[in-house]
């Protein structure tokens, strides 16, 4: 009897250990959890509370109770692309395609499981979206959504949508607008527009380079008037007189020979007759 109780304390820690193993075994998938890159869990304590919202768990191998749940979401920035019909400020439709920039706030993982779930995409971020590219783009006319408030347009949806989203625990990055399709009509008389308003710039701008260069042309005559009349008035009979005499004696000394009659007239210049050949 005293031999049966010692082998069964021998056996029991053994069949205690193999228990374990088996366990362990059988409720190894459920006891271990592999966080991938990029992503983050919340564990749902099935005895404890429901979801942990405190703590977001990392990337990487964890353990946790073979009874609880770890719900894994991705965290990295995810993009999606809605295309929407919305009406101008002139009730005109046009065709939106309009892209968003999205993921879910990492330190929040477990509160947007408890309010919101996995689904949060189809739930709060394309109804807010949607909502704000209609409200905003319906404060303006095609013309301005088709030519010059594209980006104005792009930041006031961005602004809306994240007022929106400010408390349920996702951030919007960026909002792009990918696409703006005008009825075939609208938006040939846009261009025609625009192209009549380049055209109307290009001949102002025209017009008032001629303007600058008549204005030059007409300062240059001035100046040179201004100029001529100085001369004449610096230049007397005597001055002249001289001059005259200053070239004939620089053409009396040239190889060349020439007849210089020194004349009497009212100028008293000389007078050059020709040369001797």
């Amino acid at each position: 009897m005293a031999q049966e109780e010692i082998n069964m304390k021998k056996i029991l820690p053994i069949g205690i250990i193999i228990v374990a193993i088996i366990l362990v075994i059988v409720f190894w998938n459920n006891m271990t959890v592999t966080i991938e890159a990029g992503h983050g869990g919340v564990l749902f304590k099935k005895f404890g509370g429901g979801i942990d919202t405190t703590r977001t768990y990392s990337e990487g191998f964890h353990f946790i109770a073979p009874w609880n749940d770890m719900i894994v979401y991705e965290t990295r920035q995810q993009e999606i692309a809605e295309d929407m019909n919305v009406l101008s400020s002139n009730g005109l439709e046009i065709r939106v395609d309009v892209s968003a920039w999205y993921q879910p706030v990492y330190s929040q993982i477990g509160i947007l499981h408890a309010t919101i779930g996995k689904d949060y995409l189809h739930r709060v971020i394309i109804p807010s979206l949607r909502g704000s590219a209609r409200s905003v783009i319906g404060r303006y006319t095609p013309e301005q959504i088709y030519s010059t408030k594209r980006d104005a347009i792009q930041d006031e949806i961005f602004e809306e949508t994240i007022k929106i989203l400010a408390d349920k625990h996702v951030q919007i990055n960026q909002i792009l607008i990918r696409s703006i399709i005008l009825p075939p009509t609208i938006k040939q008389a846009i261009e025609s527009k625009l192209k009549q308003e380049q055209e109307s710039l290009e001949y102002e701008f025209k017009l008032e380079k001629a303007e600058k260069e008549a204005e030059r042309q007409r300062i240059e005559a001035d100046g040179k008037s201004v100029a001529n009349k100085l001369l004449s008035a610096s230049l007397t009979d005597k001055i002249l007189r001289d001059k005259g005499i200053e070239a004939t004696l620089k053409l009396a000394e040239s190889p060349n020979t020439k007849v210089v009659i020194v004349g009497s007239g009212k100028d008293g210049l000389p007078l050059i007759l020709g040369d001797s050949k």
